[in-house]
């Protein structure tokens, strides 16, 4: 296998900062990656029985992914402060 100077150099970093070794960190990205392909097929799974999502719908859903997203990163940076 063969990364790229500069991909290797993120890859490294990322897993320092996340406290984690290099290997360890590619196989929690490799399983995001594949949670989200999983998800997105779910979607469209749905989508294929049911019909598309409404534009409220989305905008509900993505309204709570913000939130999620505020409250996943407010934990994050109160843990930075308090190690």
């Amino acid at each position: 296998m063969s990364i790229p100077p500069d991909l290797d150099a993120q890859i490294e970093a990322a897993a320092a900062e996340s406290g984690m070794t290099y290997s360890a960190w590619l196989t929690a990205t490799a399983r995001k990656e594949f949670t989200i392909r999983a998800g997105l097929e779910a979607v469209a799974e749905f989508e294929d029985e049911q019909g598309a999502f409404s534009p409220e719908e989305i905008a509900e859903a993505e309204q709570w992914v913000r939130e999620a997203l505020d409250r996943s990163t407010n934990r994050s940076l109160r843990r930075r402060r308090t190690a």
